[in-house]
């Protein structure tokens, strides 16, 4: 008889979270909300890019953001001069939300007759793209001094977001950064995924980028249609 048992905790969890996940998703989407989880590595310009796509989703939408952080409230006190929704989530050392988080971020929100919640996930290119938030849309941004390689370094967020933000081309003179080749390695790891460079600081390229949001909000309004 064995003296022990081996138990997968890892793949125990995320099988736990991921139905989380799915209930969550289908919950939002039969009250019409749309959730999207923005990740990046600290630094890429999350939030400066926020505070240029809010006034241009907020023509159409009503619109919520969760700022996740391990400590301190500068994002959410920042992004609340927006007018959008806003609460500040601590994870209390944790580098990453999952489903459960998420949605007690939501309830605290108070997401319900929003059109759009915007989670901005804790920075790290690694553990956010390891749990499905519930979110109906992964994007990600990687900023110009962060190199054209990343794509080849950390798969997984690249996989997993429908879209590719390439921040600070504002920058690209001063930085060895080819963003054919980041097109190149991004698209070799996800064939689909779009690419929107940008300058938050400009605001150039934003435009494109948050009519192609309202594009996808769309999209799911019309899942929501289908299951009625």
């Amino acid at each position: 008889m064995d003296r022990y048992r081996i138990i997968e905790v890892k793949q125990s969890v995320f099988a736990d979270n991921d139905a989380e996940a799915a209930s969550l998703r289908a919950e939002l989407r039969a009250q019409g909300t749309c959730l999207i989880n923005l990740m990046s590595s600290p630094g890429s310009g999350k939030t400066t890019t926020l505070l240029r796509l809010l006034p241009l989703l907020q023509r159409t939408l009503r619109v919520g953001v969760m700022e996740a952080d391990i400590d301190s409230d500068v994002d959410a006190d920042t992004v609340s001069r927006t007018g959008a929704k806003v609460i500040q989530l601590h994870t209390g050392g944790m580098c990453h939300l999952d489903a459960a988080m998420t949605r007690e971020g939501l309830r605290q929100l108070g997401a319900q007759g929003l059109d759009l919640v915007i989670l901005e996930n804790v920075g790290n290119l690694v553990c956010p793209a390891e749990f499905d938030t519930g979110a109906h849309l992964d994007l990600m941004i990687l900023s110009v001094p962060e190199g054209h390689d990343k794509p080849l370094k950390y798969p997984l967020i690249f996989q997993r977001c429908s879209a590719m933000i390439v921040n600070k081309t504002d920058v690209l003179p001063y930085f060895d950064f080819d963003l054919d080749k980041v097109t190149q390695f991004a698209r070799q790891r996800n064939p689909g995924i779009q690419i929107f460079p940008i300058s938050a600081k400009t605001g150039e390229g934003v435009e494109a980028l948050a009519a192609w949001i309202c594009a996808q909000i769309d999209k799911e309004k019309e899942k929501k249609e289908t299951r009625l």
